[in-house]
């Protein structure tokens, strides 16, 4: 398959609209012709990154946008202890208006193994609106997962939805308040509906991107609390992406989940996979928000720290100490 995003059409198009309104009508329009874009060469963590940047098209230039190419990049690169491929080239395709309008990714460059990234952005583009993206960091994160099938689209459209929360929060990009009120209010929205036949056979864009947000959210707080918060499903992830050097590489989900589950010393993973992959199962949410402290005020949310897993909560969201 060696892509992410982009998919299916219209999950990415249904997806895209509900965070930025109009996303859907400009992506079904013929883009029009743009100048010849100017390569702009990078290196970050120690990966090259080339850049096809047509700086003539943004108003605001090209600075704030190479700096949010660096600041995603960093923030990915923290959060899985290394950038996740070994080489990456972005394209940057000007729409109208402003914003970011959505991306794809893919696991080869030019016919090789390598990441490369297609996002769109609004020529009026403003640097505050790139410094609140999650887009980019949702798509250098699926290049940390190996190419796993159509079918199990859920666990990295899953994992970026989930990652890109908890990569922002540890690097001071998001706050944390605001990470675990978003998961609150969007979770709901990965149960399963009438008619569900569980992660791997159902393919609303619902269960694929906060199915497996949900997926992603227990096999965390399982970890933690399996291992006494020494592992979480950060450290799964880590592994995963070193032993098989990520979206370069196809490999079955069993062995993705075993990969994970042998890093941290618990088959959290592979069990709870066994459970939700054929079968429509509902998690208790108001129990698990209640044991993480995690309490609804107003527009927001209040964190208990008398809660029976605020440990769990804080050892989530607290940057790792090593590499």
């Amino acid at each position: 398959m060696k892509h992410t995003v982009g998919w299916l059409l219209g999950v990415v198009l249904a997806y895209a609209s509900a965070i930025q309104p109009g996303v859907a009508e400009e992506a079904s329009r013929p883009v029009r012709p743009s100048v010849e874009p100017t390569p702009r060469e990078l290196r970050i963590d120690g990966v090259p990154m080339q850049v096809l940047l047509p700086e003539s098209e943004f108003t605001a230039g090209a600075g704030p946008l190479l700096e949010w190419i660096r600041r995603s990049a960093d923030i990915v690169a923290r959060y899985y202890g290394q950038f996740p491929v070994r080489e990456l080239r972005i394209r940057i395709q000007p729409v109208s208006g402003e914003g970011v309008h959505g991306g794809t990714t893919f696991g080869h460059v030019q016919g090789r193994p390598g990441g490369f990234i297609r996002v769109r952005v609004g020529r009026a583009v403003t640097a505050a609106q790139l410094v609140d993206d999650w887009v980019l960091v949702h798509e250098m994160i699926h290049l940390a997962l190996p190419d796993v099938g159509e079918e199990h689209a859920w666990l990295s459209e899953g994992i970026s939805v989930y990652a890109e929360g908890v990569a922002r929060a540890q690097a001071g990009n998001r706050t944390i308040v605001d990470v675990w009120t978003e998961q609150l209010h969007s979770m709901p929205k990965g149960l399963p509906q009438a008619g569900d036949r569980g992660l791997d056979n159902t393919h609303t864009w619902g269960r694929t991107y906060w199915g497996g947000a949900l997926f992603c959210l227990e096999a965390d707080v399982e970890i933690h609390r399996r291992t006494h918060n020494l592992y979480g499903l950060q450290d799964a992830l880590r592994a995963i992406n070193r032993e098989s050097g990520g979206l370069v590489t196809d490999w079955p989900i069993e062995r993705v989940l075993a990969a994970g589950d042998k890093a941290v010393g618990a088959p959290v993973l592979e069990e709870l996979y066994g459970r939700m992959k054929d079968d429509p199962r509902s998690p208790d949410l108001a129990a698990l928000w209640h044991q993480l402290g995690v309490e609804p005020e107003g527009q927001s949310i209040r964190l208990r720290e008398d809660a029976p897993l605020a440990d769990v909560r804080r050892a989530i969201m607290r940057r790792p100490t090593s590499p």
